[in-house]
């Protein structure tokens, strides 16, 4: 049976960026996070906020290796990195205060991943 690969020129860059991260910082974070996005697409996470809200603290840095879904309300500010968002997603997290980013952005300010949670 031929063996299918991530064929999203996007994400086979994102999966590389982390990997080499994770090297240089020594962050198991974003080796953990490249092996999950690295996952055939239907094994990859679709979180919904309220789980988000359910599972996390007001102020918490989140990192979610799929998408996340607006489904559900979120009664404080996070901040999210994750490799893609709904677009009600997205109005949610700026209503509650909070900040969705990307890998990069989050990588550029927290390279070791310190305080760091993975969702999903």
């Amino acid at each position: 049976m031929k063996q299918t690969r991530t064929t999203n020129p996007e994400l086979i860059e994102l999966i590389r960026f982390l990997r080499k991260q994770g090297r240089e910082n020594k962050a198991s974070i974003w080796r953990d996070t490249a092996e999950r996005l690295a996952r055939p697409s239907r094994q990859r996470v679709a979180v919904n906020l309220s789980r988000l809200n359910r599972y996390t603290q007001k102020k918490e840095i989140l990192v979610v290796s799929g998408k996340v879904l607006g489904s559900g309300e979120l009664s404080h500010p996070i901040t999210v990195a994750a490799f893609n968002f709904s677009e009600r997603a997205k109005e949610k997290i700026i209503a509650a205060k909070g900040r969705q980013m990307s890998f990069q952005d989050l990588i550029k300010k927290n390279p070791k991943g310190a305080n760091v949670r993975i969702i999903g």
